[in-house]
């Protein structure tokens, strides 16, 4: 599960690397959280990101927000089927936490890429009613988050993102996207535990 990500690349840097326009209002954030309204990038052809709500509410659930989806069922789970067919986005980040047992205490760990570049989840949008929100996509993990957890979200490399957008991609295309990020383009540092404790980070 990927329950807390960073998107702190100063947004100019940002927008050029996404080619895309950021929205005026938008905020670097160190700690971005489930339900927070956060930058996406749709499949809908503008080059405009938007600042979308992280997390689907589920008609037949609504107390339920769902953040992640896994790969291997998104075809099989109508909730995911739809969007997965139509609805495909590019998540903006820059890193992503999980936490690791140390002792009696869990310690967050910050996972980047080497280059220290932003990247993208891959993601899925849904509107409800007034509600536009996303979702990210988690795999299996590689062999340096795999000590830490059991799931990663799904990293695209950046000549991945127009296959991914493009609404005329078959899904048998897209399905070997869905894999684990290469360990050896990544790293792996402690995070400080009052940074995720702060929403407003």
């Amino acid at each position: 599960m990927c329950g807390r990500y960073a998107v702190s690349t100063p947004t100019e840097q940002l927008a050029t690397h996404f080619n895309a326009q950021m929205p005026s209002e938008w905020q670097p954030r160190r700690n971005a959280a489930p339900s927070q309204n956060l930058p996406v990038l749709l499949n809908d052809g503008s080059r405009r990101i938007h600042l979308l709500n992280w997390g689907f509410v589920p008609p037949w659930a609504p107390s339920t927000r769902l953040i992640n989806a896994r790969a291997e069922t998104l075809t099989e789970k109508p909730t995911f089927r739809s969007a997965f067919q139509r609805r495909r986005c590019l998540v903006l980040a820059d890193a992503f936490y999980e936490w690791q047992a140390k002792g009696k205490r869990k310690q967050p760990m910050r996972f980047a890429l080497s280059s220290a570049a932003p990247f993208a989840f891959a993601g899925l949008w849904e509107q409800r009613e007034e509600t536009t929100a996303f979702l990210i996509i988690t795999t299996t993990p590689n062999a340096l988050v795999a000590p830490v957890h059991n799931r990663m979200p799904v990293i695209l490399p950046p000549e991945a993102y127009a296959v991914w957008l493009d609404k005329t991609t078959p899904i048998e295309a897209l399905q070997p996207l869905l894999v684990a990020f290469p360990a050896d383009q990544m790293t792996c540092t402690e995070a400080d535990s009052a940074l995720l404790r702060d929403f407003t980070a």
